[in-house]
């Protein structure tokens, strides 16, 4: 079997997560830009940030997509205009959209689009159309199955449509179909197609009774929030399925978030693209994917679910409130320097403290995330087991820079 080259596509809020995506294996990563992405509460970039962008994912041989992925109201569309124009001029690789406008911009600038899962393309008349617009990328909506996902795949090629069939393998799920929810506009006047939502969904709610005042749980689940979505362990179906890009979700999640599943997938990527051919590919696969899918888990999830390539999933809800991680990170201070020949950092301990043997990670807009085990460390320039606030310690690890910040991971009890 003829290997597919597929392109793995990370998520970026912010500065700090885009060079964590990029250190981790991306081969693209996307972003927002204010006012006019799915992720609004986000660090986001400005457009005088777009040449930046464009010059670090160059660094790393990486494409560079914009998310222009909410509906757009009249009043928007000369700025809109005028963001397309700057992605343009700053030689990004797409825009990311769901609105016709948005879609109709792109093509006036000669601006590459792609099209948002927002757009909920199901079938293969609405993957022919866009591709008629110009869309040169299609995400497809969340809820098909993997067979659904063949036959549209299958048809690309038939018909050898210039275009790129992309789906998520990684991330939050929506109870709405292909996340077009109207809760939070009606409980809290922000949209999530405006790229607002205050997620009422993944909350516990009462039933009660107006004339006794009883009130009752609704079950042991949370009724409206799904599991995160996770492909890993079944990736080399995905390829075999025909699908030209995997996308991890988590633009409004943390550096060691994306650091974390974007590394987990490279490496399973990595693995199906040396060894498809190797006698017992399947059982040495799935040894890597558990162990990936267990680091999958140390950092925010709430749950694992393979969505609905496998048909509509069952457990899918889950059991409880906000993450599910196996990690947490407490912040106990930032870099003061780094000394490159000795491989050391002098980090201030401004809160909580730190003890011998306990994991740091260090994050930065320029480092990304680093991590280091605190097995052995200088507490005031003496040898030390411990350090509390107010204490400085030198420690080895990998290049960081002054003002990262510094945080101990901790399993959760």
């Amino acid at each position: 079997m003829q290997e597919k080259k597929v392109e793995l596509i990370a998520p970026a809020g912010d500065m700090t997560s885009l060079v964590a995506a990029l250190k981790a294996g991306a081969d693209a990563v996307y972003f927002g830009a204010e006012g006019y992405n799915m992720r609004a509460r986000t660090g986001n970039f400005t457009e005088s940030g777009f040449p930046a962008v464009r010059s670090l994912c160059d660094e790393y041989g990486a494409r560079a997509y914009l998310a222009l992925n909410t509906i757009i109201y009249d009043r928007e569309i000369k700025r809109m205009t005028e963001t397309v124009s700057r992605a343009k001029e700053a030689g990004l690789d797409a825009v990311i959209c769901s609105d016709m406008a948005v879609m109709e911009t792109c093509r006036e600038a000669g601006m590459p689009f792609h099209l948002s899962t927002q757009a909920s393309v199901s079938n293969y008349r609405a993957v022919k159309y866009y591709a008629g617009l110009g869309a040169k990328m299609i995400v497809l909506a969340r809820e098909l199955s993997l067979d659904q996902v063949r036959n549209i795949t299958a048809k690309v090629r038939e018909e050898h449509l210039d275009l790129k069939i992309e789906c998520f393998v990684h991330g939050a799920m929506c109870v709405a179909v292909s996340g077009r929810c109207f809760i939070s506009q009606e409980l809290f006047g922000e949209s999530a197609n405006r790229g607002k939502c205050l997620q009422p969904c993944r909350r516990l709610y009462l039933v009660t009774d107006p004339e006794e005042n009883h009130e009752l749980e609704i079950g042991t689940d949370y009724v409206m929030s799904p599991k995160d979505l996770c492909a890993i362990e079944f990736l080399d179906l995905l390829i075999d399925a025909g699908i030209s890009a995997f996308k991890i979700e988590g633009r409004s999640r943390s550096p060691e978030y994306v650091h974390t599943a974007t590394s987990a997938y490279r490496r399973a990527l990595d693995y199906c693209s040396g060894h498809r051919q190797d006698t017992g590919f399947r059982e040495h696969f799935g040894r890597l994917t558990g162990e990936l899918k267990q680091e999958l888990s140390l950092v925010y999830n709430r749950g694992f679910s393979p969505g609905f390539y496998f048909g509509r999933p069952f457990d899918a809800w889950v059991k409880q409130y906000g993450s599910l991680a196996l990690e947490k990170k407490t912040y106990i201070g930032e870099v003061n320097r780094y000394f490159p020949k000795a491989v050391v950092a002098e980090i201030s301990i401004l809160a909580r403290g730190l003890n011998k043997g306990e994991k740091l990670s260090i994050v930065g807009p320029k480092t990304g995330v680093v991590t280091c085990t605190a097995d052995t460390f200088f507490t005031n320039d003496i040898p030390g087991n411990d350090a509390s606030k107010g204490d400085t310690v030198t420690i080895k690890c990998p290049r960081v820079r002054k003002k990262d910040q510094v945080y101990v991971l901790e399993k959760r009890r």
